[in-house]
């Protein structure tokens, strides 16, 4: 393989629907697992229309093409060069290829360009069984195992995203599985395969090889070959190969779960290497949610202490603009009622207007205490939060107690003390309880709890699949967070502390704006109820 030169490619498009045109092309020459050279970047003007939702995912349109776009021929002879005779590899093969660049080189009358070599979503399939990031979506991937950010949703970005995953997941994966030829790789990629996890219907989530404990998926793997349909037949089949497979292995590695003396009276180990591989996957994805946890609420914080500097600096500016939009609100549904219902319903709104007030001067109040509480993490404390979370995942789990009610609700209540403290950035709570979890639930008046792991190997399971469901929860409130609004703020706020003050007076500029037009419709509204009932208006400050 190390000597191996290919191409990995990706394009970007009009969408799905024929005829699909090609926006973007990018190429990458490969040496075995590594890149060699320069990459290869095109964008291609069609003079067709880019549909609205492709181009929300690429973000090109009609005009960019135009503008920054070549003629497809002239693009697909610079490719040809760039190609020569080496197979081509893309994430996606049969889409990219088949489905794009074959139509549309067809379409043109175009001489077909290079050859095909294997496709990269299948090999990852394969060498990642069971996804332990949940699905084998590019981005899902690149978030998981931490690679680089590039430029998503570009043909360029996922070119080099691939090229990552290749050389820092795959290749070791590979060369496990003795993987070390181009010859090999490509028909490893291209053998039947089913994923590991039944993908539907009543077992969708379940292992395959759980039907050698669970009876009924045993027997409904069994039934599967029978299927009129080839494709759950093929599936059947396949599933029970491994089935056997798995039996004889299972039988060859002694799958007792204990230490003591034989016959003989020598000590004999009995190893389960299943109970081994979970351990090392629940020790790996706890390491790994205590980094994304850290992560989190590092920038988290960060946004958080930037916006309460916002609003410090704009608070007088907030307050009356509020003050006016509930002047007004309550102004306009005193004379709806007034003229449909009569004064006396009409003059029981200034109870609710007094009311409503007050909540709005409390909630700015505890905003403001908030705001003084909060400050920017120093070094120190950024660097012990992965220290911190370490200790923290190792209570997690959340099915442990499902069938102890007292006990899942103390683990309930502990659980929202770590997300209320980390949620506040609040590094001395979440050290006490992960200093001593027990000694926090007692003096909290609760009872303790057992956080020790448990040595099944169900239970093994079912703590790994609910640290990998967090891990993917945690990436999805990341991207989240990141593509917030404030976010970027919080970003070129870090990167130019005089930003702030530049933002706030951009704001500063158009509350007042705001403000104007309210005090305007505010004295409108204040007139027009003094006019009709004589009396003053009921909801002036």
């Amino acid at each position: 393989m190390n000597k191996t030169s290919w191409i990995l490619l990706d394009t970007e498009t009009t969408g799905i629907k024929a005829p699909v045109f090609a926006v973007e092309l990018a190429a990458q020459r490969m040496r075995g697992w590594t890149p060699e050279g320069p990459s290869f970047r095109r964008l291609l003007n069609h003079n067709a229309d880019v549909p609205p939702e492709a181009s929300r995912v690429n973000g090109y349109t009609r005009e960019i093409l135009e503008r920054d776009g070549e003629p497809p021929l002239q693009v697909y002879e610079a490719f040809a060069r760039y190609v020569g005779e080496q197979p081509l590899v893309a994430y996606n093969l049969r889409y990219d290829l088949d489905e794009v660049l074959r139509p549309e080189w067809h379409r043109l009358g175009i001489a077909p360009i290079g050859r095909p070599g294997f496709c990269a979503l299948n090999l990852t399939q394969r060498l990642l069984d069971p996804v332990p990031a949940g699905n084998h979506k590019l981005q899902t991937l690149r978030q998981y195992y931490r690679l680089p950010e590039r430029g998503a949703h570009t043909a360029s970005g996922d070119v080099e995203t691939v090229a990552d995953l290749m050389q820092n997941v795959l290749r070791p994966l590979a060369a496990e599985r003795g993987l070390e030829t181009w010859d090999a790789i490509s028909a490893f990629a291209a053998a039947p395969w089913f994923p590991s996890r039944i993908a539907f219907g009543k077992y969708k989530g379940r292992l395959f090889r759980e039907a050698l404990e669970d009876d009924a998926l045993h027997d409904w793997l069994h039934w599967l070959p029978s299927a009129d349909n080839p494709r759950s037949a093929e599936m059947g089949r396949w599933y029970l190969d491994r089935l056997h497979a798995e039996v004889g292995f299972a039988e060859a590695e002694a799958m007792v779960i204990e230490v003591g003396p034989g016959d003989s009276g020598e000590l004999v180990l009995f190893r389960d290497p299943e109970r081994e591989t979970l351990r090392q996957c629940v020790a790996g994805a706890r390491a790994r949610l205590a980094d994304l946890e850290a992560e989190y609420i590092r920038e988290h914080h960060g946004v958080e202490v930037l916006r309460f500097e916002l609003f410090t600096r704009l608070r007088p500016h907030y307050e009356r603009r509020d003050a006016l939009r509930l002047q007004v609100q309550y102004r306009r549904r005193f004379l709806d009622t007034l003229i449909l219902e009569g004064e006396e319903e009409a003059e029981a709104l200034a109870p609710d207007y007094a009311e409503a007030k007050a909540e709005t001067d409390r909630e700015y109040e505890e905003t403001a205490t908030q705001a003084a509480d909060t400050h920017a993490l120093s070094e120190e404390e950024a660097q012990e939060l992965k220290g911190v979370y370490k200790k923290l995942v190792l209570l997690y789990h959340p099915d442990r107690y499902a069938h102890e009610p007292e006990k899942q609700a103390i683990y309930e209540r502990l659980t929202q003390e770590v997300n209320t403290a980390r949620d506040r950035g609040d590094i001395e709570r979440l050290r006490e309880i992960a200093e001593d979890p027990n000694g926090f639930l007692l003096r909290q008046g609760l009872g303790s709890l057992d956080f020790s792991d448990e040595a099944e190997l169900a239970k093994l399971r079912a703590l790994y699949e609910t640290l990998q469901e967090r891990i993917l929860g945690l990436l999805d409130e990341l991207e989240r967070l990141r593509e917030s609004g404030d976010y970027e703020l919080y970003l070129l706020s870090r990167k130019r502390p005089a930003f702030v003050q530049e933002i706030a007076d951009q704001q500063a500029e158009m509350i007042a704006a705001e403000i104007a037009e309210l005090e305007v419709e505010a004295a409108q509204l204040a007139e027009e109820i003094e006019v009709l009932t004589g009396a003053d208006d009921p909801f002036s400050d």
